[in-house]
């Protein structure tokens, strides 16, 4: 009988209770062979690639691989490197700039080298624009050079007088209330 061919089935036996002698017998057909090997292959010989293909003692791709090596094939093949260390960037902010800065600023958003900060007031708006450069630095220090090109400071988002149905366009705000 030759490799591709598949055995006859076996007579119908009664199974044991624990069901092994089925299990056995499946295993062997899902394998491609019979009880006892007819040829006994020299030791470092590798089996065929068939259809019903069986590890054989070399690795190979379908072995179990350890979670960095496949999840590092997996970033590398969707290309997010730098979406990850970014998100790493903005985790580890305060360390970063200092926690004294952090907690006026957090970044929002990264895209083609712009990093948009949010301030909490126009004063730390103008204290983040002079440090730029210095933070712009320290970030391409551990992103690599020219990830980060500019750094966009935002400030505080402010309150909107738009309230009710009939509002003036380009109006100035409630002007009376402060005086």
């Amino acid at each position: 009988m030759s490799d591709d061919q598949v055995p006859p089935p076996e007579p119908e036996t009664p199974h044991a209770d624990d069901g092994l002698d089925l299990a056995r017998a499946l295993t062997r057909a899902a394998a491609g062979s019979t009880p006892r090997a007819k040829r006994r292959r020299p030791f470092g010989e590798r089996r065929a690639v068939t259809g019903n293909r069986v590890s054989g003692s070399h690795p190979d791709d379908r072995d179990p691989q350890l979670l960095d090596s496949t999840m590092a094939r997996l970033i590398g093949e969707r290309g997010w490197e730098l979406d990850l260390r970014m998100r790493g960037v903005f985790a580890r902010w305060a360390e970063l700039v200092g926690e004294e800065v952090a907690a006026h600023c957090s970044p929002e958003t990264f895209t083609d080298g712009k990093l948009v900060v949010r301030t909490d007031s126009t004063a730390w708006a103008t204290q983040l624009t002079l440090l730029a450069p210095t933070v712009v630095r320290r970030l391409n220090e551990e992103l690599g050079h020219g990830t980060v090109v500019v750094i966009d400071v935002q400030g505080p988002h402010l309150p909107s007088w738009k309230k009710g149905r009939r509002t003036t366009r380009d109006g100035r705000g409630p002007r009376d209330t402060y005086g």
